[in-house]
């Protein structure tokens, strides 16, 4: 069987490696230069192993292409295109209308379209299916199914294989090939009544931890006001065996999905007349959270940072990825600018990012910890500049949250 996957990003990569196994994968991406380094066994994603696509591409059960009609035998088609936001923070489509055009305009039989991309409950049933049907240059009967990603980059303990599937099909047939599909390479599938609930799952996965975090990012400026510590606070609560989750305070949220998803979910609930208010509110301080930052290194040193040295320590989103989308350090970086500060980031895992290089991990007048790589050492922050603000809680005789 031939698999098409549209996208050969963290999703539609890491679900080619392991459907490679088992089927004959055509891999679709726009960008030319990930497909060239493809086709030689490069990947450009942690948990993909290049040693893994060059064993699938030697077996010819793996090539990359950016010639849509290289889908045209498909039997089956995955979606896996991002799913961000506008710059209005409103939900953009675009990249699942560009794959449903390739799909509409190239699929030339009858085919399960898998849509894998993160979106709000009816994207496959009002939007996916009516903009093939509109593409296709004939009137071709395709099988809809939805089984929404749950990739975590650079995560060594769950992956492709055993983290539980939640997956529907429009129809009872979507449903069986679909589970047929990915039985060969994933070890729980959960079946759910509708595309609709499997799409909500997902979305308030992502909302029940933006939602915390933000609660625990509020609590943390609490927590200062009253003069003690959040960490000792959060571990003391965290004692208790039952009722209470831990999460830990940060400069925001970061990734593709908690500062992504939980917006789709309030458009949609805006949209039926649905309140969203709790979800906009916590949206809101994860956001302002790199504000209050700032603020208070800029309380700690004078009033104000005009003319100093900033030095960002972390770009990256999460500890050990070089994945920057929707990162922290992005706003903390243009509040310091905003305030005159001269800002320079250190990230040897990311190393270049927005037309910049990571700089040396010294020389500051000012340190600022927004994500702690386990290669960066406590000692080498602490001595790179006479003053060090740490939002990880991870370095030890740094101010902090």
């Amino acid at each position: 069987m031939k698999v098409a996957i549209i996208g050969q990003g963290y999703v539609g990569l890491t679900i080619s490696a392991f459907a490679g196994e088992f089927f004959e994968v055509v891999g679709f991406d726009n960008n030319s230069r990930i497909v060239d380094r493809l086709n030689i066994g490069i990947s450009h994603i942690e948990g993909v192993e290049s040693s893994v696509l060059q064993n699938w591409i030697k077996a010819g059960r793996y090539k990359a292409t950016t010639q849509g009609d290289e889908l045209a035998d498909a039997d089956l088609v995955v979606i896996a295109v991002p799913t961000p936001l506008t710059k209005e923070r409103k939900p953009d489509l675009a990249f699942i209308d560009a794959a449903c055009r390739t799909i509409g305009e190239n699929v030339k039989k009858s085919v399960l379209v898998i849509n894998e991309s993160t979106s709000f409950p009816g994207t496959l049933r009002n939007y996916i299916k009516p903009a093939i049907e509109k593409y296709s240059k004939s009137p071709i009967e395709h099988l809809y199914a939805i089984s929404p990603e749950r990739v975590d980059p650079g995560r060594g303990d769950f992956n492709q294989k055993n983290t539980p599937r939640l997956y529907a099909g429009l129809t009872p047939e979507a449903s069986l090939k679909t589970r047929e599909f990915y039985s060969k390479f994933c070890d729980q599938l959960v079946e759910v009544s509708s595309p609709e609930v499997a799409e909500a799952a997902k979305l308030f996965e992502n909302t029940f931890r933006q939602v915390n975090i933000a609660l625990v990012n509020e609590f943390a400026q609490i927590a200062h006001s009253l003069g003690i510590s959040v960490y000792e606070t959060l571990d003391a609560a965290n004692t208790k065996p039952y009722g209470f989750m831990k999460f830990t305070p940060s400069a925001g949220v970061g990734g593709h999905c908690i500062p992504v998803d939980p917006t789709y979910l309030a458009a949609v609930a805006e949209e039926h007349g649905a309140p969203a208010t709790f979800i906009r509110r916590a949206n809101e301080v994860n956001l302002e959270m790199s504000k209050y930052v700032v603020d208070r290194v800029q309380a700690d040193n004078g009033g104000t940072l005009q003319g100093k040295s900033v030095l960002v320590v972390g770009v990256a989103y999460k500890p050990n990825v070089a994945d920057v989308r929707e990162t922290a350090a992005e706003l903390v970086i243009e509040h310091l600018r905003h305030r005159g500060a001269v800002v320079s980031w250190h990230d040897d895992v990311v190393r270049s990012w927005n037309g910049e290089v990571s700089s040396p991990l010294s020389g500051a007048n000012v340190a600022l910890v927004v994500t702690k790589h386990d290669e960066v050492k406590e000692c080498d922050i602490l001595a790179s500049a006479p003053y060090v603000f740490d939002t990880t809680g991870k370095v030890t005789g740094a101010r902090g949250l």
